[in-house]
């Protein structure tokens, strides 16, 4: 992992930098095992002045979880068109390394379960929704039997690409390479293709799987789903 987060350079202040020496370390070592001091050695100040701006080493990490989290999700923004979902690419295969310790970093929230990480797991399955609701409107999605569900599945296959990264890129003969430029290139097609084409090439299993839901009793209540006649939401022969 990098030993410093990149600046713009107008955002280089006192205040910027320990921000972001305490982002590499909170992603890297943990909240626990980080202390104020070595956050101040990375940054080149004194640890009295990263108290004197932030007062204690909680109101840092709320700090630091408010900018990681709003960059992340002004990303999650620009994915909700065709041509920023184009930039957001474009620009991580250009340069990974950019991203590199925000993605730590989120991933070490979520990972310790703090309240910003659910924060923004929360708020990216509320966004996703939206998008997939949007998208079954304007017509450019499949119709869903459960957009929130649908939802969750696709937030947690793309939050388990950031906790799982070394596991990841090993699978894909990238070992230490983490989410680099070699291994989003590998995985760019392939998962536009399964979500544009789909994996089966008929309704074999989901009718299996809806014979199997229907033979089963069903909960007495499931939140948020929404049942759709299956002739609505199967896939017609002349949209493949």
């Amino acid at each position: 992992m990098r030993t410093a987060r990149p600046s713009p350079p107008e955002d280089l202040t006192a205040r910027a930098l320990i921000r972001d020496a305490a982002i590499v370390h909170f992603a890297r070592d943990g909240f626990r095992k980080t202390s104020l001091r070595a956050i101040a050695t990375t940054a080149g100040v004194s640890a009295s002045l990263v108290v004197h701006h932030f007062g204690s080493k909680e109101r840092l990490r709320a700090e630091c979880d408010e900018f990681v989290i709003g960059n992340m999700l002004a990303t999650a923004h620009d994915k909700a068109s065709p041509a920023g979902l184009q930039a957001v690419i474009q620009s991580y295969l250009a340069n990974p390394a950019e991203y590199e310790v925000d993605v730590a970093y989120l991933s070490r929230a979520i990972s310790e379960e703090t309240a910003a990480g659910q924060n923004f797991v929360d708020t990216i399955v509320d966004e996703t929704e939206a998008i997939i609701r949007a998208g079954i409107a304007d017509g450019s999605m499949n119709p869903s039997s459960d957009p929130r569900a649908e939802a969750v599945l696709i937030t947690m296959t793309s939050l388990a690409m950031m906790t799982m990264t070394s596991h990841l890129a090993r699978a894909l003969g990238f070992e230490g390479r983490g989410l680099g430029q070699e291994t989003m290139r590998r995985l760019a097609l392939p998962s536009v293709e399964l979500y544009t084409h789909g994996l089966y090439t008929d309704e074999t299993v989901l009718n299996i799987t809806r014979n199997a839901l229907s033979a089963t009793p069903e909960p007495a209540s499931v939140p948020g789903a929404e049942p759709m006649p299956a002739r609505e939401y199967s896939r017609r022969e002349d949209t493949r």
